[in-house]
């Protein structure tokens, strides 16, 4: 068919178990990049300055909206009710600062506007306020983008092969071992990744964001690795200063709290976005780049989707072009519906039941049985 036909796929293989997700196709699309192009409004790729701006405006006054119902509301209760109050701050808080570090990643993909400037010195900003190191994101986060669904070269979430998980993993694969991995990486997974690239890909040496020679990183990109490094050691003085002025506690309470709930989310729906029983992954026999830029899979958050300016459920389009400003995501992920077919992915099972499900179902990656095509998918038998 044309552009904007429904396109025939080939067919889809079952997993052993039938109450698994249908598998996504595998086989070269019949389809090019250029078709899916076609079949999106062209407006849908113009980048403005005043609304990706408009969106940073509302963010930041609804978070000043709530810093300031913290200070007149929620810290002169007593307790218990303080107790109770705090946390849905953090949460609520959280949220919308969530959505600004998704403003903070549209710069990286130079989303924003058709000035890189402009894009790197907002970037910066916001990630740095969040403790992100924004070059140093950016850099390996487009490495992510140009080797999606790769086990060899991606950069995130990484499956392992049976052969390479540890000898605990079976004891983990339980109810209360799943609990416990989850909690550990929505807690304390972003910051281990910045740290020592947990989850990520491997490599010689050690792999630090905050490292500017460390083997992540090239000889052009380094200076610029130093800059995102000190935007977070200007906030991290910021901070040690508040907390000299008011109080560790106050800045736990103000700053921490939401900001854990920020590096859970985002550990959360970068974790749900590229792990799924359905999708497979490629070494380099198989792998191309579209192939795996359509493994991946849009999530239904509810009314965050919104919130987080439809990141959650706007992925699949987002991989194929990610420098469509979020506002355009929606129109155009509507758009590729009828041409992605089969490969197109969504899956509305609750946020909270999704994430116990992968837990349990996408403990490692492997061929079928008797496959030895470079195709490999999720397995959970220990």
């Amino acid at each position: 068919m044309g552009a904007g036909g429904r396109m025939s796929a080939p067919p889809t293989r079952k997993n052993a178990e039938t109450d698994n997700p249908k598998r996504v196709p595998y086989s070269k699309p019949p389809f090019s990049l250029g078709q899916i192009k076609k079949a999106i409004p062209p407006h849908c790729f113009q980048r403005s300055v005043i609304r990706s701006f408009s969106y940073v405006f509302y963010d930041l006054t609804i978070a000043f909206l709530l810093y300031y119902i913290a200070c007149n509301y929620i810290q002169p209760l007593s307790q218990p009710f303080s107790f109770l109050a705090w946390p849905v701050y953090w949460y609520v808080q959280g949220c919308v600062l969530t959505g600004v570090w998704v403003i903070a990643h549209e710069c990286g993909h130079h989303a924003f506007s058709d000035y890189q400037w402009l894009d790197d010195t907002v970037g910066l900003i916001l990630h740095s306020a969040l403790l992100v190191p924004y070059f140093s994101w950016k850099y390996s986060h487009r490495r992510h983008h140009s080797n999606t669904g790769s086990i060899e070269r991606d950069e995130v979430f990484v499956p392992k092969q049976k052969s390479a998980i540890g000898w605990y993993s079976k004891y983990l694969n339980n109810p209360p071992g799943r609990f416990l991995t989850l909690t550990i990486q929505l807690t304390l997974g972003w910051p281990l990744y910045l740290a020592f690239n947990v989850s990520g890909r491997h490599y010689e040496g050690f792999a630090c964001h905050y490292h500017p020679y460390g083997p992540i990183f090239s000889d052009r990109e380094r200076l610029q690795i130093f800059l995102s490094d000190a935007g977070v050691l200007a906030v991290v003085y910021g901070l040690y200063r508040l907390a000299v002025a008011k109080g560790l506690a106050w800045v736990v309470c103000y700053y921490g709290g939401p900001l854990m709930v920020v590096n859970g989310f985002l550990v959360l729906i970068t974790y749900l976005q590229h792990t799924h029983p359905s999708l497979p992954h490629y070494d380099s026999s198989e792998w191309d780049w579209l192939r795996g830029a359509l493994a991946t899979v849009d999530r239904d958050y509810g009314i965050l989707n919104k919130v987080f300016h439809n990141i959650t459920d706007t992925h699949v389009a987002h991989h194929l072009f990610s420098t469509m400003p979020h506002y355009h995501a929606m129109e155009a992920t509507k758009a590729i519906k009828p041409i992605l077919g089969d490969y197109y992915q969504l899956d509305r099972t609750p946020v909270f039941k999704a994430m116990f499900r992968e837990a349990k179902e996408c403990i490692y990656v492997e061929r079928d049985e008797g496959d030895k095509k470079g195709v490999f998918w999720y397995n959970n038998k220990l």
